[in-house]
């Protein structure tokens, strides 16, 4: 698809999520209403709040404080606070404009590559949905500097507090993501009319499943090898230092490791084996996606493939956290809302080891691709191998 087709939809969906983000931030002192509370219950309407106070312009109760006081300066002159609002102000300026400017060219990628015809409208939805929660936790990551000197502490642990405050909003952005995704797929099968045939790769079929293994071999070292609690425990507490980026640990516990899980130490191992599904399901669900993602590619590129193992990757965190919820036998005591705090969790590290895993399942395909045609002639030949993993839009 051309690229002009493509930015429709794009910028659509952008726009779309920023205004969603924009308007459920908005909605947090709704939650503060005694009537919303006598509804939805104290506990419930605080969950929410929690959720949506990362998008809220509405400053914490921490930056209206120290906006009404004032201090005074080593010279003795008073200090007006009020720059701490001044500095929040401008970290959710940064927030909703980043979200915009991360969303559109994954999507435009994505719609280019994958656009919603010829039975690929399910995977580009699948597909945007995802990199709407990438989009959003990027943004909640580049602008969080800026609050977390709002809150006056930014010399105080400033990587922990980081890393605290990239996973924040990520429940609202699940479901602002998923209608984000509907609209911008309805809107690219407008703009795909009259675009051509956009036709499938021809890819071959132990090619594809060979890419497919290493990519998933990849995902496989942050969620089984680096989020086992005794390795996940040493890279955490590894690292030590001094100063305002001294314990980096926690950040590169939340850029690395897609879960945490551990031995069937004190449980019984019926249930340990229970909840290892929902980790065998993320690898299931990027090795189905890796495997197929080339075949309904209008051209398998390393920027194509690596965004759409990203998006895998989210994928199967959800499916993952969906039946985690599912199994949870304190569902029906706590309520859905906090049922539902861990939704949308891992998505930077699903970032990190994604781009590699895309990468090199692009690689591997390329290299398998070419070896099978220079073993055959006519379909398996070179010329028509290329053909096919590189069709024309």
């Amino acid at each position: 698809m051309e690229y002009r087709r493509a930015a429709i939809p794009a910028l659509v969906g952008g726009l779309l999520l920023t205004a969603l983000l924009w308007w459920a931030g908005a909605s947090t002192q709704a939650l503060r209403l005694p009537g919303t509370v006598d509804v939805l219950g104290g506990r419930a309407a605080a969950e929410l709040e929690h959720w949506l106070t990362p998008w809220s312009y509405d400053p914490p109760p921490s930056v209206r404080i120290g906006a009404e006081t004032f201090g005074v300066g080593e010279d003795g002159a008073a200090v007006d606070n009020t720059r701490y609002l001044s500095l929040y102000t401008t970290g959710m300026q940064i927030r909703f404009v980043a979200v915009l400017l991360f969303f559109v060219p994954g999507a435009l990628l994505l719609v280019r590559r994958l656009p919603p015809v010829n039975g690929r409208a399910a995977a580009t939805l699948l597909a945007i949905w995802a990199w709407g929660l990438v989009a959003g936790t990027l943004a909640v990551a580049v602008s969080a500097p800026w609050l977390i000197a709002a809150n006056g502490r930014g010399s105080y642990r400033f990587l922990p507090q980081l890393a605290g405050m990239a996973s924040a909003g990520r429940q609202i952005l699940v479901l602002a993501a998923f209608v984000v995704a509907v609209v911008a797929v309805l809107a690219a099968r407008v703009t795909a009319k009259g675009a051509g045939p956009l036709p499938r790769a021809a890819v071959p079929v132990a090619a594809a499943r060979l890419a497919a293994t290493v990519g998933t071999a990849v995902i496989a070292v942050s969620l089984v090898v680096l989020s086992y609690q005794p390795v996940a425990a040493t890279l955490q507490t590894s690292f030590t230092g001094s100063g305002l980026f001294a314990e980096p640990g926690d950040l590169l516990r939340q850029w690395l490791l897609l879960g945490s899980w551990a031995g069937p130490a004190g449980t019984p191992v019926g249930d340990w084996f229970l909840y290892r599904v929902a980790d065998a399901l993320v690898l299931a669900v990027v090795w189905w996606s890796l495997r197929w993602l080339p075949v309904l590619l209008t051209r398998t590129t390393v920027p194509a493939m690596a965004g759409g193992a990203v998006c895998a990757t989210v994928l199967g965190l959800l499916v993952s956290q969906l039946t985690q919820m599912a199994l949870n036998d304190g569902g029906m005591r706590w309520g859905l809302v906090q049922l539902s705090a861990g939704i949308g969790g891992g998505v930077p590290a699903a970032l990190t080891f994604g781009l590699v895993a895309g990468v090199a399942s692009a690689v591997t395909l390329r290299v398998a691709a070419d070896r099978k045609g220079a073993g055959g002639a006519g379909a398996g030949s070179p010329a028509a191998l290329s053909e096919g993993l590189t069709p024309k839009d």
